[in-house]
Order: C-alpha cells, then structure tokens, then sequence
C-alpha cells in the first residue's frame, strides 16, 4: 500500500514556506545553523593539534582553508546551487534522490547512492550531539581543572535530558531558539574581533595563496589536515535538507548576513590569538573571552550546542519519515506533536537507538578530540554523492551542457573527493563508527525494500479478475449482508486478496464494497484536488487510488469523505474496514529470498506499527485478516 510511483510534475503540489521573510529568517537561525555555528568549538583547535608546529605560516595556511571551505562548499556548492535544485520546494539528499532515481525515471544505481547518502546522515546524527556537547563543557576545564572529572558525566546528563524531553515535542521550545542563536553568532563575532584587533595582519589569509601553499607545501601533513578543516562545514547538509522547512530566501539571508560573517570573524580571531602566542593546548575558542565571561560563554555554548544537537535530531525523525514514505523503512509510530508544524514529529525508536548510541560514544571517546577523529567521515561521503547527483540534476533539470556540468560538478567533486581522502586516515580512530553506522541502516532499507516487493510479488500471483470474482459470488449464493466494506489493497487491479480471504473465512460479503490503494509519491506533497481517483468496477463495487506526497501522512476516513463529492454513491456512514496481516515464511521451493534475508524482513514486519495506525483508520471498525505469505 505504500509503493512508490512517478507522476507528472503538474500534478505536485509545491509547500512553500508562509511568513515574514525576518520571522522565517530567525526561525532558520535556530533551527539550520546549530551544527555549523557550533563548529569554532572544535575545528580550528583540531587543526592545530593535527600539526605540531603551528607556526605563522601554518596558522595563515589553516586559516585560508578553512574560511575558503566555508566559502565553496556552503555558500558557493549549497547556498548558491543545490538549493536551486529543489523536488517540489523540497531537498536534501533523499528529496534529490527521489526527484533524479524515481520521479524522472526509476534509476536504481540513484536510488542506491541516495540511501546510501542518507544512512551516513544517521551516522553522523550519533556523533554530532555527542562532540557539540562535550567541546562547549570542556571550557570548564580551563575554568578551573578541578571540573575535569566532571565533564564526561554532565556531558551524559545533558544529553540524555535532551532525548528524554523529545516525546514532549520541541514547539515551544523552538521559539527561543532563534533569539538564543543570535545571540550566540553576536558573541562569537565580538570575541573574534576582539582576537582580531591584537593581530589585524591575519586577514591575509583571505588570500587563497596561503592556504594552496600549506596544502602542497606540508606533504601528508598538509594533505591530512584537510580532514581537521572539513569540520567547519560539516553541518553545511543540513542548509539544504532543511530548505522544505523555511524556503530558499529565509536560509540564504541568515546565512550571508549573520552565519557567515560570524563564523568568518570567530576563525579569525583564533588565528591571531595564536599568532599573537598564545598557547594552542586546551581550547582556543575559549581563550579568546575575558575571564570574567568564561563561565557565561560556556553555558551559552552549552545551550547552543544543545540547540545544534536538536537540529540533528529533529532531521534524523524526518528523513525516517521520508524513508518510511517511500518504501524504504519498516512502518514506525510517528507522533505529531505540534499541529503548528508538519516537521514537529518524534519517532520513538529512533529516538531511543540515536540516545543510545551518542551515549556510549560520549563515554566511550571521553574528549571532543577523540570524538573529532570519527567525525566528518560520513558527512564527507554524504557532500561527495550529492555532488554526483548535482551532476545529473544540471544536465536534465537544467539543460546544462556537459562540458559546463562536468566543469562545475566536476570542481565540487574534486574538492569533496579531496576532503573525502583526507577522512579516510581516520577510520582506524574512529571513523569506522559513522561507517558501521551507515552500512547497518543501508542493510535495514535494502533487506526492507526487497522483502515488501517480494510480498507484492507474491499477492500478484494469485489474482482474480473482478467479474470472474463476482460470478462466483453469485454462483454460491454468498449473502451479502448491509453496510459497506472498505478494503485496503497493495494490488492496483483484480479483486484483493484480502477480500477473497474474507469471504472464504466468513462466507459472507457487504453490500457495498470500496477497494482502496495508497501510492506514496516521489514528491513531497501532492495536490488535494487530485488526490483520489474512482472507477465504479460493478454495481456497488467501487475502486480508488489515493496518492500521497512523501512529507504528508494519510488519513483514510478523511479521504472517504472526499470521494463523495465525486460521485462514490455508496453509505460511508457504516463503514468496517478490511485489512491484511501477513505471516512471512520462506519459500519451499528455494526460490525466494535468502533465509537470513526472510528471517529478518519477518521481524520487521511482526515489529513495525499496525497498518491501521499508518492510515489513521479508528481501531473499532477495523477487522484484521491474517494470512501466511512465502517468500
């Protein structure tokens, strides 16, 4: 009932985010930029620990390469152009993924890069909450040492608080954190100009020059300190998956006209703290406040790594729903909880393995510096198979040439493919954790998706056709009793199997009949107007297809109401709804699927949510049907 199929685009329906563009622009700040603007935390102290002379020209050197990343990557990369590439106002890597491999034409190679993209997102959801939260407590340390100690623990105390209040929803928190983020990017300016105004000659690093000399100057050294600079723009994905959220003008603004000037002057002003000499152990971001403020900037850094930790957590819940929506996940309960906003969900299961997960890897890595090593990896995959898609997204939605998409696609490919090498050094310190994580849900999707096919298969092989169906009906003199049977089918033809099951089981049929089939869409939203389709099969026997955008949630009651107004003559007044529950078995014949394969597919299914509740269909009018299906 949930399969994916393509539609022409004007059937779409485009959600465009409503609002003052200044609301939605603070709005943005809070919810977009928490990863990004957090990253003066950890980055730049990473990249001076990864070289062990950090002198004059070293901190010139990192400094140009980390303030051209942010340049190319964020601004040029996904600010300028992958936000003009948008599936029905929509992006991120599973929008692109669903508008390139499945919406234009079914592409498994694209669909396969676009989960895969996905899955590493979820790796690094794990780490992101984890090194945010310990790098702003690790200011303690330099507060007095006597807090040590102490870090690890309130670093597990505050993040599990944070995944403890998600159920709650974050609506009214989320109006605070706008305000708090402006805060936080006003603070972390005047501390870089205040950096600045000690040592002004670091702006010469503006110049590319000094960052291509460090690169190719430096050997391996140079080379892998690329992996430490890639830290400055490892939220810079989120700009785009988020886009659906706010609109394209909201996210370009906050960028431009507070991210990045902030982020710009913080590096700055660290660099010319350290060409100033001070010390690099410890925390340079820290070093750059006043003693007297110390204790402040670190419960605002702990409120806005908190804030960023959120970020990740609230897209995790929405790529899930994606996911689920298009095929690709088991059905997991997905709980609204603000009727303000769509994205105000919270997905309990997620939310449980992410808690556990960045828990252990707090404890387990202790420092943000350990933490930094598996850090980027998955991020940096992710930013290299959006660059592919990008490619093809110029050449078929743009009509680019391919000398002008290969030259563009084919520079941010270079960079990101650079960046990509230079994380790969950390894998045995850590970066296989992202990576394990990745390959596991990649593992789920793909043992998901092909059993749901398997089974749909398997359905079509026992088909009736309607009218050899009711002549039987007729022929046996089955009675047909009053009221109306609504039947969810996954078939887009012939009678259900679960009716046929239903009248071998209870010899008996209703009056009215109604065969529903739900498509969800590779788009985000789908016009209202068309959201049903009906065709009158026999007297009294109605079929319809619904279809859904991927960001929209069905509701099956509500959409029967609908079909009166098209002409559906049959009493929905007294409705009982039909609905299937397969027992997953492997085939006999050693045809199907793999043991293990079947086996795992069989868990999801007996674990995943009732079909009744995915529909919102009222539980007292619902007869479930079970069957054994092989396959």
């Amino acid at each position: 009932m949930t399969e994916p199929a393509a539609q022409d685009a004007s059937e779409t329906a485009a959600r465009v985010p409503h609002g003052k563009l200044s609301i939605l622009t603070l709005s943005a700040l809070g919810i977009v930029f928490g990863d990004i603007g957090t990253s003066p935390l950890y980055t730049f102290k990473t990249i001076l620990t990864a070289d062990n002379s950090p002198d004059a020209s070293v901190v010139l050197g990192a400094l140009s390469l980390v303030l051209w990343t942010l340049f190319l990557i964020t601004s040029v990369k996904y600010v300028m152009v992958a936000m003009r590439v948008d599936n029905d106002g929509e992006g991120g890597i599973l929008a692109l993924m669903a508008l390139l491999g499945v919406k234009k034409q079914h592409r498994p190679g694209i669909v396969a890069l676009g989960l895969f993209g996905a899955a590493l997102i979820y790796g690094d959801g794990a780490i992101t909450p984890a090194i945010s939260v310990l790098s702003a407590l690790e200011g303690l340390d330099m507060a007095t040492p006597a807090f040590q100690p102490y870090i690890v623990p309130a670093a597990v105390a505050i993040l599990f608080a944070l995944f403890a209040v998600q159920s709650q929803g974050t609506a009214k928190i989320g109006q605070f954190f706008g305000p708090i983020m402006i805060l936080w990017f006003a603070a972390i300016a005047l501390l870089g100009i205040g950096g600045i105004v000690r040592h002004p000659a670091v702006f010469a690093a503006l110049d590319p020059r000094y960052g291509l000399a460090y690169l190719f100057s430096n050997g391996m050294t140079g080379f892998l300190v690329l992996g430490a600079v890639f830290l400055c723009v490892t939220g810079a994905e989120a700009l785009y998956a988020d886009m659906g959220h706010f609109g394209k003008r909201p996210i370009r603004l906050a960028w431009f006209a507070v991210v990045f000037p902030s982020l710009i002057l913080n590096y700055a002003g660290q660099a010319a703290l350290v060409l100033e000499g001070a010390p690099t152990d410890g925390n340079i971001f820290y070093r750059l406040c006043p003693p007297y403020l110390l204790i402040p900037l670190i419960v605002l850094a702990t409120v806005a790594t908190i804030i960023a930790s959120q970020s990740i957590i609230t897209g995790a819940f929405s790529m899930t729903r994606q996911a689920i929506q298009l095929g690709w996940l088991p059905r997991l309960r997905v709980k609204q909880t603000s009727s303000e906003g769509y994205g105000q969900i919270y997905v309990g299961a997620v939310n449980f393995l992410l808690m556990a997960v960045t828990i252990g890897l707090t404890v387990w890595f202790g420092k943000s510096d350990n933490l930094a090593a598996a850090y980027g990896i998955a991020v940096s995959l992710t930013m290299l198979m959006t660059s592919a898609l990008l490619f093809i997204a110029m050449r078929e939605i743009w009509g680019w040439s391919i000398l002008a998409a290969g030259s563009v696609a084919g520079f941010f490919l270079m960079v990101d493919g650079a960046f990509f090498l230079a994380n790969l050094t950390k894998i045995a310190e850590g970066g296989y954790v992202p990576l394990i994580l990745a390959i596991t849900v990649y593992a789920v999707m793909w043992i998901w998706h092909r059993g749901a096919a398997a089974v749909t298969s398997r359905m079509h092989e026992y088909l009736v056709p309607v009218p050899e169906f009711m002549n039987d009906i007729q022929s046996r003199n089955i009675p047909r009793v009053p009221g109306t049977a609504v039947f969810l089918t996954r078939t887009g033809q012939d009678t259900p199997p679960v009716m046929i099951w239903h009248v071998k089981h209870n010899r008996a049929l209703h009056q009215h009949l109604f065969v529903l089939r739900v498509e969800i869409l590779p788009v985000p939203w789908f016009a209202s107007r068309k959201r049903i389709t009906l065709t009158e099969l026999a007297p009294d026997f109605w079929r319809a297809e619904a279809r859904y955008g991927f960001m929209e949630r069905p509701h099956i009651p509500e959409l029967l109401l609908e079909s009166r107004s098209l002409g559906c003559t049959i009493d929905l007044g007294d409705v009982t709804y039909y609905v299937g529950h397969e027992t997953v078995v492997g085939r006999e014949d050693g045809t199907g699927l793999p043991a293990w394969q079947e086996r795992f597919f069989a868990f999801m299914e007996r674990n995943a949510i009732h079909v009744s509740d995915f529909f919102s269909l009222p539980s007292d009018q619902v007869v479930e049907i079970g069957r054994q299906v092989s396959i």
